[in-house]
């Protein structure tokens, strides 16, 4: 089909022969029967070839204004339907979002985003993934994810970052443990203990943050178990293998086996961030985020 003929006249091509009716043709197409008349025209001497019968009392299709009907009927309905999936894309409703979250905000930030964001937006397929902090780094900048759930602070020009939570930490330690006869808990407290954390290669940047809040109180950790998941630390610990050091959002999970106690310091907290490339301006990122807020900021 020659780009000239447009699409405006094959679509009323379609709908005159639907109808067989110019008046009733005019009438949906809201013109009148002089310029539908004009169209058709137009579009036959633009294929070359006549589409319909024309008498005073009826219209008929051709043989190859029948085949040519057959045809477009079917690309216009596609046409009309694609249309309306790129608006309701571009208006959130429709499309796909990824977000990872790591282990912190596993508890409380990411599935109250997700159960609020999932009921505003159901027909958004909405994707998680369990990612560690550097991952989503990497996850972010190959677009493989749209936003992600991070320990804070996130600083970098390519990428906006919103503060969702800082929250104290808490040392974690077998049942009658020396340390709960404190009557508080400081960093310094902590030196001499045998200390559990997860490894480096889940765990990198919790760990990173945790030994520059000790080296900033001029305290060395002694680092005694590794291991790379919570079931394990917790296990380790309830064993009386050792202390770990969590945040706030995970005391609530850690169950029976093991005891807890804030650790007074007023920089002793962690912060986790959502982020997500300043790029990225789909609507459904801008809504997720709004979502987001409303389930952070403590």
């Amino acid at each position: 089909m020659s780009d000239h003929s447009g699409i405006e006249n094959v679509h009323s091509f379609v709908t005159l022969a639907e109808e067989l009716s110019f008046r009733r043709a005019a009438e949906r197409l809201h013109l009148d029967q002089s310029a539908l008349s004009r169209r058709i025209q137009k579009l036959e001497a633009t294929l070359g070839f006549r589409l319909l019968e024309r008498t005073t009392r009826e219209v008929r299709l051709t043989q190859a204004g029948r085949s040519f009907y057959d045809d477009n009927a079917h690309l216009l309905r596609g046409y009309e339907d694609s249309i309306q999936l790129a608006r309701r894309i571009a208006e959130g409703k429709l499309g796909t979002l990824n977000v990872g979250y790591m282990a912190f905000a596993a508890t409380e930030l990411m599935p109250a985003a997700v159960a609020r964001f999932r009921q505003a937006h159901p027909h958004v397929d909405l994707k998680i993934r369990y990612i560690r902090t550097q991952g989503q780094k990497i996850a972010l900048a190959n677009d493989e994810i749209d936003l992600g759930y991070m320990i804070g602070p996130f600083d970098h020009t390519d990428y906006h970052s919103l503060t969702l939570s800082t929250e104290p930490l808490y040392v974690v330690t077998p049942r009658n443990h020396a340390l709960l006869r404190l009557p508080v808990v400081t960093p310094a407290d902590l030196a001499a203990q045998d200390i559990i954390l997860g490894d480096t290669d889940e765990w990198e940047e919790y760990r990173w943050r945790l030994s520059n809040l000790f080296s900033a109180e001029g305290i060395s950790l002694n680092i005694a178990i590794e291991a790379s998941n919570t079931l394990a630390l917790l296990g380790l610990v309830a064993a009386g293998l050792g202390v770990t050091i969590y945040p706030e959002s995970l005391i609530g999970f850690l169950g029976r086996s093991v005891e807890v106690r804030p650790i007074i310091h007023p920089r002793f907290r962690i912060s986790t961030v959502l982020a997500w490339k300043r790029s990225n301006r789909s609507r459904q990122v801008r809504e997720f985020v709004e979502v987001a807020k409303l389930t952070g900021m403590r």
